[in-house]
């Protein structure tokens, strides 16, 4: 079996990962999301009229939280069944 401290570090890395994959992806989703979303609101006239700043704001940080979480997920997830699958095969 292995030790706590060998648990311990395979967590910390699984969870730097995560975080590292999510702001990626939240960077991403930022950039994909504001420019289609700043395009709108300067050429549509709904948009213009219904969209403030703080709608504006909404919608991009909306995008970015999401991303950040689902990607940070996807990768804890994949880091635990990496792990589970080593400690499977040492027993």
């Amino acid at each position: 079996m292995g030790s706590s401290r060998e648990n311990q570090i395979s967590a910390q890395n699984c969870v730097q990962a995560s975080a590292i994959a999510g702001f990626k992806s939240a960077f991403i989703a930022g950039v994909a999301t504001s420019i289609p979303t700043l395009v709108a609101v300067r050429t549509i006239p709904w948009a213009k009229a219904n969209l403030n700043y703080t709608g504006q704001a909404l919608i991009i940080s909306s995008a970015s939280i999401a991303a950040y979480f689902i990607a940070a997920d996807k990768t804890i997830l994949e880091g635990a069944r990496k792990n589970a699958d080593a400690r499977y095969r040492r027993n």
